[in-house]
């Protein structure tokens, strides 16, 4: 399997923080910005391109040839469901949801003076059909939101991102299958971490920039890391 995770296009509360240094005034369900979209729009149509007599030998290790994508997911954030909804549009994919790939934290309300945090409920079944009506969603998502629990304490996002990758190989690791993640910054540094087997500690980050790629290659005994925070894409000017 091909596994390619790759990181929504700026939001809301990314322009935020680059702006101000700080996430007050952030938004619960940040939405893309202008510049955000127009990263998705790139990125889709590089993820489309194809030309296999271009490839440098069969594995292509830089996709030289294309992708080649054959299941493209996305957590139920908007920036991420937005970014995935350009992706599915270029390469005449079904988008499937995928809860357990948000961000650290889920849907929360940060208070400004005590900084606690309070979940929310996220949005519902409605919401995502009528503004998102391609996305596949989850049967048990209904009427309530799809987050409508705790905020996510720090030592449950290791646990989430093992389960992730546990579910990930239980569906495609035994396959030819060239899978696609659209998901965020945060969780990407744990989905890494889970699949790298490294030790769990403070200290270090795995950068990834809005739209950037990261293709890992999974075998039953072996992980290959060939690229990771791919912008080489992307216009100077929109790499944020």
């Amino acid at each position: 399997m091909q596994f390619y995770f790759i990181r929504h296009g700026q939001s809301e509360n990314n322009a935020l923080w680059d702006n101000i240094g700080s996430s007050q005034g952030r938004s619960v369900d940040a939405e893309l910005t202008d510049i955000g979209r127009r990263q998705a729009e790139i990125l889709a149509r590089f993820l489309s391109r194809a030309n296999p007599a271009a490839a440098a030998n069969g594995r292509d290790s830089q996709n030289i040839g294309g992708f080649g994508i054959t299941n493209l997911y996305c957590s139920l954030m908007v920036r991420a469901v937005a970014t995935g909804t350009y992706i599915a549009s270029a390469l005449g994919l079904p988008l499937v949801a995928w809860p357990d790939a948000h961000e650290s934290g889920g849907i929360y309300a940060s208070d400004e003076e005590s900084s606690e945090c309070t979940g929310l409920a996220g949005n519902n079944r409605a919401f995502f059909q009528a503004h998102y009506p391609n996305l596949v969603l989850p049967e048990a998502l209904g009427e309530q939101g799809w987050w409508n629990r705790p905020y996510e304490q720090a030592e449950e996002r290791p646990i989430r991102a093992q389960r992730f990758v546990q579910e990930l190989m239980e569906k495609h690791g035994q396959t030819q299958d060239r899978v696609a993640v659209v998901s965020h910054g945060g969780f990407f540094n744990h989905v890494l971490t889970a699949l790298l087997k490294l030790p769990k500690r403070e200290g270090f980050w795995f950068a990834m920039n809005n739209a950037a790629i990261t293709r890992i290659d999974l075998e039953p005994e072996k992980v290959d890391l060939l690229y990771t925070n791919r912008v080489d894409y992307m216009p100077k000017e929109l790499i944020t």
